[in-house]
C-alpha cells in the first residue's frame, strides 16, 4: 500500500516537469553507466525557492554493497512565470556558465524552453540558524570576498539604481490604486533618487555581487567546510556594501517555517557580529585591516539597509502579481517597506516629504534591521 502510494506521488510530481525536460533527463541518464533504469526517475520538490520551482531528480544506481547504495541526482529549475522583469535570463545563463568554468558552482547539464537542468552539488544547503554560527559566518565572509573579486566579462557598471527604477514602474503598472497608495509607490522614484545621491558620494568598493545571499543560496561541504554560492539570477556589478547588508538583512528570515514570509528583525546581527564578519572579509585581501577600516565599512554597509528594503519590497509587490508560488509576497513586501520608513530618518540624512509615513511605520513596526 505504501509503495503504491509512493509510486503514485512520484508520477504526480513527474507530471510537473515539462515533457521536453523529461526527455533530456532520460537522455542524460542513459549516458551514465551506474544508473539501473533511465526511466525510473524520482522527482522531489525542494522547498524555499521563491522565484522558480526547483526539483531534485534522482535515479537508483548499481552498487555492490547495499549499505553504500547511492542515487544519481540532478536539479531541475523551472523558471517562474512573469519574473523576467527582475533580470535578463540570457545574462543569468552566461553568468551561470562562467561561474561553472571558474569552479564556483554547479555545471549546466541541459536547457529547455522554461528552465534548465543543473549538476547536483553533494553539499548541504545552509539553514537560517547557520548564518549565526560564527565559524560558518566567517566562511561565508571569505567566500563573499572571493565572489566580489571575480572579473566577469562584460560591462562593470552599477546596476542597482536603474533596476530599482524599472521595478517601481512595473510595480505601479501591476498594482491597483489601493495597493499603490498603501505602499506609497508615488513616492518611490524620489526615494530612489535621494538614496542614490546619498549613497553614491565618496569612494565605493564596486564588485560582482550576488544580490540575493540568503541561506538557501549557500551550500557547504561538511567534510571540507568549503562554501559554494548558487543561483545567480540577480547577480550584477554593484557596491559590495549593498550585497553585504542584504546578507545581514536576510538573517531576519527563515523560509522553512509555517509562515516563511514573516521576518524577525530581532535576529538582525548586532554591531560586534557585523564587525567580526567585515574584519574577516577585509582580511581576505592579505593584510589585517585596522579598527578604523572595519568601522568605516560597518557604517558604509549599514546605510545600504534602505536599498535592500526597497529592492525586496518592490520585488514582493511584483511577485505578488506574477508569481504563483505559495508565498505571501504582499505581506512580505509590507514588512520590508515598513522597515524602510522606520530606518530612513536615522540612515538617510535628508529632509523628507513623508513624515506621516515614517510615523505610521513606527507605530506598526515591531523590530528593526
Amino acid at each position: 500500500m505504501g509503495s503504491a502510494k509512493n509510486s503514485s506521488d512520484s508520477e504526480t510530481r513527474e507530471q510537473r516537469i515539462p515533457e521536453e525536460a523529461v526527455k533530456i533527463l532520460k537522455s542524460l541518464a542513459q549516458k551514465w553507466d551506474d544508473i539501473t533504469d533511465a526511466y525510473a526517475l524520482q522527482v522531489v520538490p525542494l522547498k524555499g525557492a521563491m522565484t522558480n520551482e526547483v526539483y531534485q531528480i534522482k535515479w537508483p544506481t548499481n552498487s555492490d554493497n547495499e549499505s553504500h547504495h547511492r542515487s544519481r541526482k540532478v536539479v531541475v529549475r523551472i523558471y517562474g512565470k512573469g519574473v523576467d522583469v527582475f533580470f535578463d535570463r540570457e545574462n543569468e545563463i552566461r553568468t551561470f556558465e562562467f561561474m561553472s568554468k571558474q569552479g564556483q558552482g554547479p555545471r549546466l547539464l541541459g536547457r529547455f524552453s522554461s528552465g534548465r537542468i543543473e549538476e547536483f552539488i553533494r553539499a548541504r544547503t545552509l539553514s537560517a540558524a547557520d548564518l549565526r554560527d560564527s565559524e560558518i559566518s566567517g566562511l561565508i565572509a571569505t567566500k563573499m570576498k572571493e565572489f566580489h573579486d571575480l572579473q566577469m566579462p562584460g560591462p562593470k557598471s552599477v546596476c542597482l539604481w536603474d533596476r530599482l527604477r524599472n521595478w517601481v514602474k512595473e510595480a505601479k503598472r501591476l498594482s491597483t490604486p489601493e495597493e499603490a497608495k498603501a505602499f506609497h509607490l508615488d513616492f518611490m522614484e524620489d526615494e530612489i533618487l535621494a538614496l542614490e545621491s546619498n549613497l553614491s558620494c565618496g569612494h565605493q568598493r564596486i564588485g560582482f555581487c550576488h544580490n540575493d545571499l540568503q541561506y538557501g543560496n549557500i551550500m557547504m561541504d561538511e567534510d571540507t567546510r568549503s562554501i559554494t554560492i548558487i543561483d545567480y539570477e540577480y547577480a550584477s556589478y554593484n557596491p559590495v556594501a549593498f550585497d553585504i547588508e542584504n546578507h545581514f538583512c536576510e538573517m531576519a528570515a527563515d523560509y522553512h517555517t509555517e509562515t516563511p514570509h514573516i521576518l524577525d528583525y530581532s535576529k538582525y546581527p548586532g554591531f560586534a557580529e557585523r564587525q567580526r564578519f567585515l574584519r574577516i572579509y577585509l582580511s581576505c585581501s592579505g593584510t589585517q585591516p585596522s579598527d578604523s577600516e572595519v568601522d568605516q565599512l560597518v557604517h558604509e554597509v549599514e546605510k545600504y539597509t534602505l536599498a535592500s528594503h526597497l529592492f525586496w519590497g518592490l520585488w514582493g509587490i511584483i511577485s505578488g502579481h506574477v508569481n504563483k508560488i505559495d508565498f505571501e509576497y504582499m505581506e512580505y513586501a509590507g514588512q520590508r517597506f515598513q522597515q524602510y520608513w522606520l530606518r530612513r530618518p536615522e540612515l538617510l540624512n535628508s529632509s523628507s516629504p513623508t513624515t506621516n509615513i515614517i510615523a505610521d511605520g513606527k507605530r506598526k513596526s515591531t523590530g528593526h534591521c
